[in-house]
């Protein structure tokens, strides 16, 4: 419990520091963000060195397609927009992409990983995202 807090506090002093920052503040929530999946998901070091590169493919496939969504979101999806049906589509097909990255990468941690640390990796990201949320509208 003790190591959890801390790497709460952690997290969210980074976060802060962050958001005072221009450059570089990605880096350090991403930093935060990668100390707390650390801290829940108890990895060993063999487990480490494999999950590791697999979750940093999987987050960075899944970031790519998250841009995409909010750039045709603020972009395209307007009531005015001559092509909201076809844009509606598209969105519709990224959001399954993101549904078929979970599938492909379900069975690609669970090689490394246990399927309770699989479960905690899930709720340990909800979390984070839940505290920088937080973070950012209490700022």
């Amino acid at each position: 419990m003790k190591k959890v807090l801390i790497i709460s506090l952690l997290a969210t002093c980074l976060i802060g520091g962050a958001q005072a920052q221009d450059g570089g503040g990605r880096e350090k929530i991403e930093a935060a963000k990668i100390a707390m999946i650390t801290n829940r998901l108890n990895l060993t070091t063999d487990q480490a060195q494999v999950f590791w590169p697999v979750y940093n493919e999987y987050n960075n496939r899944k970031h790519e397609l998250t841009r995409k969504m909010r750039q045709l979101n603020n972009e395209s999806l307007r009531p005015n927009n001559d092509n909201v049906v076809d844009d509606l589509k598209e969105y519709n097909g990224i959001k399954q992409k993101l549904a078929d990255l979970d599938d492909e990468y379900l069975n690609k941690f669970l090689k490394v990983i246990s399927p309770t640390q699989l479960a905690e990796l899930y709720k340990t990201e909800q979390m984070f995202n839940k505290m920088l949320l937080n973070r950012l509208k209490n700022n």
